[in-house]
C-alpha cells in the first residue's frame, strides 16, 4: 500500500503521497494540493520544498556527504580529473578510455572563440566585473551559434554543451587580460584544460610560461570540489531559465549572475576581504577572533563553518591538503596568508570554533589558494563558476529529460490592498 499523509483544512481530509528517494529522503507530493483544495504552501525560500527529483549530487549535510552519480568526493578527488567529473555529472556514468578521449578532443577543439569576441571585450568597462563579463559573453554565444539553441535537439544540445565547457575557461581568461590591459592568450591545445586555462590568465608574449604541476592539480581539484552541490540558489536559476524552454546559453548566463551575489559564490572573495581588513587594521587574527566572539559587527568570520553541512564540510578536509602543498611549493609568505593559516590553526583548536562547528570550509582554502597563486580577487567567483559549469549543464539537461517537465510557475499569498477605485489625478 502506497504511503501517504493526511492534511485536515477546514474540516476535509486529504491524502498526499509520500515520495522517497534512493538514500531515505522523504517527501510530501503536494502537486495536486492547490486543484483538489484550492490551498498552496507557503515556503520563503524553498528550504523545505523539492522542486524535482534528480539524479546528479546526494548531499547529508548532518554526515557530511556529498558524492556526484553516487561516488563520493572523495575517491573523485583521489582518483579523477575535472574534465572526467564533468563527464560524470553530464552523461550521468564515468567514461570509458574511449569515451574520454572522444570528449577531450572535442573540449579541446573548442576552445577558440570567435575573433569578434575580442571587440565584444573590448566594448566593456576596464573595470568591468568578470562575473558580468562572463555573463554577457556567455549570453552572446547564442548569437554566434544559433545552430546549437533547440534544448529539444539533442545533437544541438551536445554541441553546445562542449563549446561552454570549452570556451568558459577562454572568456574568463580573457575578462581579466581586458581588465588589466594585457594582450588575449589564444588557447594552447597542448596544455590540457586546467594547464590552458592558467596560461591564458598568466602568460604573456613576451616569455614562456611554464604551468605549476601543484597549482594545476589544485586548481584541477577545486574544480571538481565545486562541480555540482544540488538544488542550490544558481542551480535553481539554471534550471527555472530552462523551464520556460530557454537555451543552454541563456540558462547558464543566468546561473552566472546567481553566483556573484554574496550570499552565494562570493564567499570565497570576502575571505581575502577579512583578511585585509585584519592586515589594514594591524590586528592579529587571535585579536581579530576576539572581537568576533564579543559579538563586535567589524569582526565578521568569512569562510567558516557552512549553511548545508552541520558538522563538516567535507570538502575542507581535501583541500586543506592541496592547500598546504601550494603554499609550500611556492614559498609564498605574505601577510594575508600568515593571517590565514594562524586563523586556521585557531579555529581547528579553540572550543568556540569546535563547539559552534565553525570549521574552516571550501571557500576559506580556496580563497587562501586563489590568493597565493596571483588572481585577482574578483576572479575568484569566476573560477567558482568554470567549476560549476558542468553541474549547471547537468541539471538543465536532467530538466529536459524529465517526464514532468513544466515550467517554473512558483504561487503567492497576495497581502496587498483590496480592489480600489482608481483616483484621477486632480483628487489626489
Amino acid at each position: 500500500m502506497a504511503k501517504t499523509a493526511q492534511l485536515l483544512i477546514d474540516g476535509k481530509t486529504f491524502e498526499l503521497p509520500i515520495v522517497e528517494g534512493s538514500e531515505g529522503e522523504r517527501a510530501i507530493d503536494i502537486s495536486s494540493l492547490r486543484k483538489e483544495s484550492g490551498v498552496i504552501t507557503l515556503d520563503p525560500g524553498y528550504a523545505n520544498t523539492g522542486s524535482c527529483k534528480s539524479a546528479i549530487t546526494f548531499i547529508d549535510g548532518d554526515e557530511g556527504i556529498l558524492r556526484y552519480r553516487g561516488i563520493a568526493i572523495e575517491e573523485l578527488a583521489e582518483h579523477s580529473t575535472f574534465i572526467e567529473v564533468a563527464y560524470l555529472l553530464v552523461y550521468g556514468h564515468l567514461p570509458t578510455q574511449d569515451e574520454l578521449d572522444a570528449f577531450k578532443t572535442s573540449i579541446t577543439f573548442h576552445t577558440m572563440i570567435h575573433e569578434d569576441f575580442k571587440r565584444f571585450f573590448g566594448a566593456m568597462p576596464k573595470d568591468a566585473h568578470p562575473m558580468a563579463a562572463c555573463s554577457a559573453s556567455i549570453g552572446a554565444l547564442a548569437t554566434f551559434y544559433p545552430d546549437g539553441l533547440d534544448p529539444r535537439d539533442p545533437q544541438q544540445v551536445e554541441t553546445s554543451v562542449h563549446r561552454l565547457i570549452a570556451k568558459f575557461p577562454t572568456m574568463a581568461a580573457y575578462s581579466y587580460k581586458h581588465s588589466i590591459g594585457q594582450p588575449f592568450m589564444y588557447p594552447r591545445n597542448e596544455l590540457g584544460y586546467v594547464g590552458n586555462f592558467l596560461y591564458m590568465l598568466f602568460g604573456t608574449p613576451c616569455e614562456e610560461y611554464e604551468v605549476d604541476p601543484v597549482i594545476k592539480k589544485a586548481i584541477d581539484l577545486l574544480l571538481i570540489l565545486h562541480a555540482d552541490h544540488e538544488q542550490n540558489c544558481s542551480a535553481s536559476t539554471v534550471r527555472i531559465v530552462g523551464s520556460a524552454m530557454g537555451n543552454l546559453f541563456s540558462a547558464i548566463s543566468a546561473g552566472i549572475q546567481a553566483l556573484w551575489g554574496p550570499s552565494h559564490g562570493g564567499a570565497n572573495q570576502e575571505v581575502i576581504e577579512m583578511l585585509s581588513a585584519i592586515r589594514d587594521r594591524g590586528l592579529s587574527a587571535k585579536e581579530f577572533v576576539e572581537k568576533a566572539k564579543s559579538g563586535d559587527d567589524s569582526a565578521r568570520l568569512m569562510g567558516f563553518g557552512h549553511r548545508v553541512y552541520k558538522n563538516f564540510d567535507p570538502r575542507m578536509k581535501i583541500i586543506r591538503n592541496a592547500c598546504i602543498d601550494v603554499l609550500e611549493k611556492l614559498g609564498t609568505q605574505t601577510k594575508l596568508l600568515e593571517i590565514a593559516m594562524e586563523l586556521q590553526e585557531i579555529a581547528l583548536k579553540d572550543d568556540y570554533f569546535i563547539s559552534r562547528k565553525l570549521y574552516p570550509n571550501v571557500d576559506f582554502y580556496s580563497g587562501v589558494i586563489y590568493n597565493a597563486i596571483g588572481t585577482p580577487s574578483n576572479l575568484f567567483t569566476a573560477l567558482f563558476a568554470l567549476g560549476r559549469l558542468p553541474g549547471w549543464i547537468a541539471q538543465w539537461m536532467e530538466l529536459h529529460a524529465d517526464p514532468q517537465f513544466k515550467i517554473g510557475r512558483p504561487r503567492q499569498i497576495y497581502t496587498g490592498p483590496k480592489e480600489t477605485p482608481y483616483t484621477p489625478i486632480e483628487k489626489r
